[in-house]
Formats: structure tokens, sequence, C-alpha cells
């Protein structure tokens, strides 16, 4: 359909799969081009206007929920937080992000993620306490220390970079050690240990070979890099008391 908005128009190159389909086939759309549209939003005009067939997830629109991340001229990136005037003239590639399955057009697969998160236990463990002790209080200084990894979003922009895991899949990946990392440095936990136990084997942090892509492209600027270099260290440091300590000195 032609685009007749004033402010000009803007090609977007859509990535389209369904089941039963062997290859992605290409299909562009014509959408407006206007100063504060974001990929998303030439999504939804997509699909409000010339395609209802065209498949992708979306939510909050505002950076927060993590469910529309995709592959946006060939990078992991939130579509509601790209804008369309920064690849003018265009056109604009949009794909499903790499490294997962793909369910239809934009749409992929999470569910490896979903089995691996719970592994690490990112959430608070605590020893048996008595209700009646009260709140678990934090000074500024405790919560700074781990407010950096605590803003991640579950948007699985770090998998699509990570070229670990597209060649090892069952590479812990960078958002689950992140957020595991996030709980250590909780004050008010006590399960480092049994997160450390997860991660130290083989399919967890020894993958990681420090490119740093997963950090380059975080949306919220957490550092899983920063935190897998931490577990690695933490594991060699528990390596070798293993060796120079005597086992009741560990």
């Amino acid at each position: 359909m032609p685009n007749s908005d004033p402010h000009g128009s803007i090609t977007l190159k859509v990535s389209r799969f369904a089941a039963g389909e062997e290859e992605p086939t290409w299909q562009e759309y014509e959408v407006p081009l206007r100063d504060d549209w974001t990929v998303l939003d030439g999504l939804n005009y997509v699909k409000d206007r010339l395609d209802p067939t065209l498949a992708y997830r979306w939510s909050c629109r505002m950076g927060v929920c993590g469910s529309c991340g995709m592959n946006i001229a060939e990078q992991p990136r939130l579509s509601c937080g790209t804008f369309l005037s920064d690849f003018a003239p265009g056109p604009v590639r949009v794909e499903p992000l790499a490294h997962f399955p793909v369910v239809r057009d934009l749409v992929v697969d999470i569910g490896d993620f979903m089995q691996k998160l719970p592994k690490v236990k990112p959430w608070i463990i605590r020893d048996e306490e008595p209700l009646e002790d009260g709140e678990y209080l934090q000074t500024p200084d405790e919560l700074d220390a781990y407010r950096q990894f605590s803003g991640c979003i579950n948007c699985m922009l770090c998998y699509a970079a990570c070229p670990v895991y597209g060649l090892d899949p069952d590479f812990a990946g960078p958002a689950a050690i992140a957020l595991a990392e996030r709980y250590d440095l909780d004050s008010r936990d006590r399960g480092a240990r049994e997160r450390l136990d997860v991660l130290i084997e083989k399919e967890g942090v020894w993958g990681c070979t420090f490119v740093g892509e997963c950090t380059r492209v975080c949306p919220k600027h957490v550092d899983p890099a920063s935190a897998i270099q931490r577990y690695k260290l933490k594991a060699a440091t528990e390596n070798l008391k293993a060796i120079l300590l005597p086992r009741g000195a560990r």
C-alpha cells in the first residue's frame, strides 16, 4: 500500500517464517518515517494497516518488559527503543533474534533460557529463620553493590549477540550468570555457594571467551561479561583452595 505521509516513508524488510516452511522469506513494507516513531511503531503500522498476519512480540513500549527484542539492521535491539529515523533512507532489515528457534516470523522460542534460569537460583536464599526476626534491611552502599546487575529485563539480546551460545546451546548464557551474580552480591543472600556449584560446571562460566558482545548490546547497561569473569575468579579461587588447604580449613 503506498504511503502518503507528508514526512516521507521508509521500507521495513521483514523476515517471514511459518511452521512447515523450510526457509524464511523476505517481505517489504512501506511505513511512515516520523521522528518519534520506533521500529515497533512501524511494525504496529504494518499489523494494523497492511498485513494482520505479521507475528511479533511486544507489550510495554517503554523498554521495561523486554519482550520486543529482535535483530534490527543485523544487531540485537529492542524494537521499542530503536528509531526508524536512525536508519533513513532505509531499508531496515528486521529479523528474529539469532540463536533461538523461530516459531513464526519475528517470534522465537525462549524455552531454553527459561529452563536454564532457575538452575542458577536467581532469588534470595536464606537460612531458616523465624518470621518474627523482621525485615532484611540494607544500607545504600549494600544496594549499590548489586544494583548494576539488577537491571536485567530478560530481553535475550545478550544471548542473540553471544557467539558462544550460538555455537554451544548448553552454555548457561550471559543473562543467567549476571542474575546469579546479582544475588551473590546481595547482602541478604546466603546462596552464593549453591550458585557457584552450578556455574563451575562445564556448561557454566568456562565456555565464555570474553568477547563482550553481551555487555555491548544490553539496553539496560548491565555488564554480563564482567559477571562471568567475576565468577571465573571465584571458581578458580575455590579450585586453588581445594588443592592447597586441608579439607577442614576450606
